[in-house]
C-alpha cells in the first residue's frame, strides 16, 4: 500500500510538472505571437478576428459559404493599399499589389517559394506534390528539374502536338453535334474538363481516356485534392476537427490515386523501353530522353538512389500536369460564359477568316487568331484560374514606402490586380481590346501564369490547347447561356464558374 501511495504521489507530481511545462510553453507561444504582432503591426491590414488564429475565422466563413476568398483580398487591397498584412497563428502573410515589388520579387531567384508550398508536399499525411517543380524551395534543385522538363514544352516540340490537339478537339465537336441535334442543354465546364484531360493524357502520356464517352475517377480526384489543399492551407486546425475526418480520408485517397496513376504510367513506359518496343513520341518520352534513359532503366537500389529521385521527379511532373489541365478547362468555361454574356465581342471573332471551313488547325493558324488571343487574355484578367503565388522574404525590404522585416511570406494575387481600377480602367467590363497588340502592356499587374523563372511551365501548352478548342467551337456552333444561372465564381483552390456554364448549343449556319 505504501508503494502505491509513493507511486501515486510521483504521478501527481509528474502531472503537476507536465501541466506547469504546458503552461510555460503556452505562455511562451503567446509571447512569441505578441512579438510577431509588434514586429509587423506597423503594416496596414484588417483587424484580426482573434489573437491566436488571426484572420482564420474570416477565411472559414467565406469558404463555408462557398464564396470567393479573392473578392475579400480585393476588398482589402482597395482599403489598405499596395501592401497589407494578414495573420494566422504566428505566421504573417503580406498581400502585395505593388508592380515594382512584384517585379523585384517574382523576377528574381533569390526569393524562394514560401512555407505554403511545404504544405503541398503532403496532404494530411499523404504524399501529394512532393518536392517537385511546383513546391521545390531550393533554386538549384528546382532548376535541375526544370532543365529536364523545358525541352518538352518548347515551341518547336509543341508544334508537333497539333495533330493530337486537333484530334481530341474533334471528339468534343462530335459530342457537341449530338447535343445540338438533340436540342439538349449542357454544362460546358464538364465538357471542357473532359476534353482537356483527354488532351493531356494523350499528348503527355500516350493514354486514351476518352472521357467524353467514358467515366473516370480523375476529375473528382483532382477537385477533391485541390479542395483539400485549400482547407489544409487556410485552416490550421482543420485536421483536428472530427467532422472533417471523412473528407480528409477522401483527400488522401484522391492524392493516392493521382500518384499511383502517375507511377503506373511511368512504369509502363519504362517496361516498354526495356523491351525495345516502339513508344509514343509524347511529352513523357521527351522528358525521359532529357533526363537520361539510363536513370530509369537501372533497378532501384534505395530511396536515396538518384534513379529513385528521377522517378520521383517524373511522378511529381505527372501530378502537376494532370492538375494543370483543370485550370485550362476553367479558362475555357469562363471564356464561353463571357462570350455568351457579350454578343458584340463574339461578333468580332476572326475564326471564319482565319480557319474557314477546314477541319485541322495548324500552328501557324494559331498565330493569326489575334483577337481570340485577346479574348483569352481578357478572360484570364477577370478570372485568373490559378490566382496566386507566394514567395518568402528572407531579408528586410521596402515596399511602397513601408519597411518590411524579413522572415514573412509575400502573396501575389493576379485576380486582385486584374480587378483594381488603378491598373485597368473599368475593371469589371469585359474588353479584349485591352490586349490589342498596339495597346500598352500591363506593367507587372497581369500574371495569370506567374512571372519570372518560376512561371508556369505549361503556359504555352495551355494557350495552344485553349485556342484550338475555342476556334473549333466558334467555327461550328452557336451557343446561348440558359437564363437564370449564376455567374458567380467558385473557389476550390483554382477558380471555376459556379454554375458550370449551362448552355444550349446549335449548329452554325454558314
Amino acid at each position: 500500500m505504501a508503494v502505491f501511495h509513493v507511486l501515486l504521489n510521483w504521478a501527481s507530481q509528474a502531472l503537476v510538472f507536465l501541466v506547469f511545462l504546458l503552461f510555460v510553453a503556452f505562455l511562451g507561444y503567446c509571447l512569441y505571437i505578441k512579438h510577431i504582432h509588434m514586429k509587423y503591426d506597423h503594416i496596414p491590414g484588417p483587424p484580426r478576428d482573434s489573437f491566436f488564429l488571426g484572420h482564420t475565422a474570416t477565411f472559414l466563413r467565406i469558404m463555408n459559404n462557398d464564396e470567393n476568398i479573392h473578392d475579400k483580398f480585393l476588398e482589402w487591397a482597395k482599403i489598405y493599399g499596395p501592401v497589407y498584412r494578414i495573420n494566422v497563428l504566428h505566421y504573417v502573410g503580406l498581400y502585395v499589389n505593388c508592380p515594382e515589388a512584384t517585379k523585384e520579387i517574382l523576377m528574381s531567384p533569390k526569393y524562394p517559394k514560401d512555407s505554403f508550398y511545404k504544405r503541398a508536399f503532403n496532404l494530411f499525411g499523404q504524399r501529394f506534390l512532393g518536392n517537385g517543380l511546383v513546391t521545390a524551395q531550393d533554386h538549384e534543385q528546382w532548376y535541375k528539374q526544370r532543365r529536364i522538363m523545358d525541352p518538352a514544352f518548347s515551341s518547336l516540340y509543341l508544334r508537333g502536338l497539333m495533330g493530337a490537339f486537333n484530334d481530341r478537339a474533334e471528339k468534343l465537336m462530335s459530342k457537341l453535334t449530338d447535343i445540338a441535334d438533340s436540342k439538349a442543354e449542357t454544362h460546358m465546364l464538364n465538357l471542357m474538363n473532359c476534353v482537356t484531360l483527354d488532351v493531356i493524357a494523350k499528348v503527355a502520356f500516350g493514354v486514351d481516356l476518352d472521357l467524353l464517352n467514358n467515366s473516370s475517377p480523375f476529375p473528382k480526384a483532382i477537385e477533391t485534392s485541390l479542395k483539400g489543399l485549400v482547407y489544409y492551407a487556410r485552416d490550421p486546425l482543420f485536421q483536428f476537427k472530427p467532422q472533417n475526418w471523412s473528407f480528409i480520408n477522401e483527400v488522401r485517397e484522391a492524392c493516392h490515386l493521382l500518384r499511383k496513376t502517375g507511377a503506373k504510367w511511368i512504369h509502363e513506359r519504362k517496361t516498354a523501353m526495356e523491351n525495345g518496343e516502339d513508344v509514343p513520341k509524347d511529352i513523357l518520352s521527351q522528358i525521359i530522353k532529357s533526363a537520361g534513359l539510363a536513370l530509369l532503366l537501372i533497378p532501384v537500389v534505395s530511396n536515396r538512389d538518384p534513379k529513385t529521385k528521377a522517378r520521383n521527379v517524373l511522378i511529381h511532373f505527372c501530378i502537376c500536369i494532370i492538375l494543370g489541365q483543370e485550370t485550362t478547362a476553367n479558362l475555357l468555361a469562363f471564356c464561353i460564359m463571357e462570350l455568351g454574356r457579350h454578343p458584340h465581342v463574339l461578333e468580332k471573332q476572326e475564326v471564319d477568316d482565319v480557319i474557314g471551313m477546314k477541319q485541322d488547325i495548324s500552328y501557324d493558324d494559331l498565330g493569326r487568331l489575334i483577337y481570340l488571343s485577346q479574348v483569352l487574355k481578357e478572360t484570364l484578367r477577370m478570372f485568373s484560374t490559378a490566382p496566386g503565388t507566394s514567395r518568402e522574404l528572407p531579408e528586410d525590404m521596402v515596399i511602397a514606402g513601408i519597411h518590411i522585416p524579413g522572415g514573412c511570406s509575400c502573396f501575389f494575387d493576379s485576380y486582385v490586380t486584374g480587378r483594381l481600377e488603378k491598373f485597368f480602367k473599368d475593371p469589371l467590363t469585359f474588353d479584349p481590346d485591352r490586349f490589342h497588340p498596339d495597346a500598352p502592356k500591363p506593367y507587372y499587374c497581369y500574371y495569370p501564369f506567374a512571372l519570372g523563372p518560376r512561371s508556369c511551365l505549361g503556359q504555352n501548352f495551355a494557350q495552344m490547347e485553349a485556342k484550338v478548342v475555342m476556334a473549333k467551337l466558334l467555327q461550328r456552333f452557336d451557343f446561348t447561356l440558359v437564363p437564370g444561372q449564376s455567374f458567380d465564381i467558385l473557389d476550390t483552390g483554382t477558380l471555376r464558374p459556379k454554375s458550370g456554364v449551362l448552355c444550349s448549343v446549335r449548329h452554325r449556319n454558314h
